[in-house]
């Protein structure tokens, strides 16, 4: 069962997750939640200068920072994911959204496989706006692969681990499907109130996308497919989705 807490300052709730993400946000009443994409990846220490210089213009506070789209040159080990979310989430321990290893920030982190960025690099971000009480709800979803959270090491979670067989990549569709909705519906959001589905892998979809993804209503509004990897090595497919009504295109 999923654990929403409040996250008051940025007007918005969330899942708890790791210390490196939450498994998704919704604005809360009398806020929105808008979306900015740049033309291309942003290095990352550039992105956040970009990220404060955005909400300074617009008069919010960094604690409206509630979700990002990350991208990276390459999958990371288990330890290299550690040691880069620790580095990642200093930057949110500043802006007053992270202590004592709770972050309400949601994420997606992935690794095109053509025209790698040099390094890990903002592809978009998220944030709150006072919003009337007749805006449409907002959320974003968090980025899942096909590796159930728990104890132990990815390598020992990971559903079919090195297997790439349709077979095997229709369960790990349907795991992170599963996991999309489960989310969705403990921030009382739905496919049918979702704007946007994307679809993370190298390997091929079309044997589920018909009566995995589009049946249930998953690609409503078309589904985006990154020709992208999970961010670790060792992954194979990942999701994320959202709910946004204002977004902006910005020249990097």
């Amino acid at each position: 069962m999923a654990e929403i807490a409040t996250f008051e300052p940025g007007g918005y709730r969330y899942i708890r997750g790791p210390f490196q993400y939450s498994g998704g946000v919704a604005a809360e009443p009398g806020f929105a939640i808008e979306r900015v994409r740049f033309t291309r990846p942003v290095a990352l220490d550039e992105g956040f200068k970009r990220i404060e210089a955005h909400l300074d213009g617009i008069g919010r506070p960094y604690t409206a920072f509630c979700a990002c789209e990350l991208r990276s040159p390459e999958p990371f080990s288990e330890q290299g994911f550690v040691d880069f979310n620790r580095v990642y989430v200093g930057t949110l321990e500043r802006w007053g959204l992270f202590a004592d290893d709770e972050n309400p920030v949601a994420r997606s982190n992935v690794c095109p496989e053509i025209g790698r960025p040099a390094g890990p690099s903002f592809h978009a971000f998220s944030y709150t706006v006072p919003a009337s009480d007749a805006s449409p709800p907002s959320f974003v979803i968090a980025g899942s692969a096909e590796v159930p959270e728990g104890p132990g090491t990815y390598a020992e979670r990971i559903i079919r681990r090195g297997d790439n067989s349709a077979d095997a990549m229709r369960e790990k569709a349907l795991y992170v499907l599963d996991t999309m909705e489960s989310r969705m519906s403990a921030l009382d959001a739905a496919w049918k109130t979702s704007t946007a589905t994307h679809a993370y892998t190298v390997h091929d979809l079309h044997p589920f996308l018909a009566d995995e993804i589009v049946a249930r209503g998953a690609a409503a509004l078309g589904l985006t497919w990154f020709y992208a990897r999970p961010p670790v090595a060792g992954l194979d497919y990942e999701m994320d989705v959202r709910g946004v009504y204002t977004e902006h295109i910005v020249k990097a």
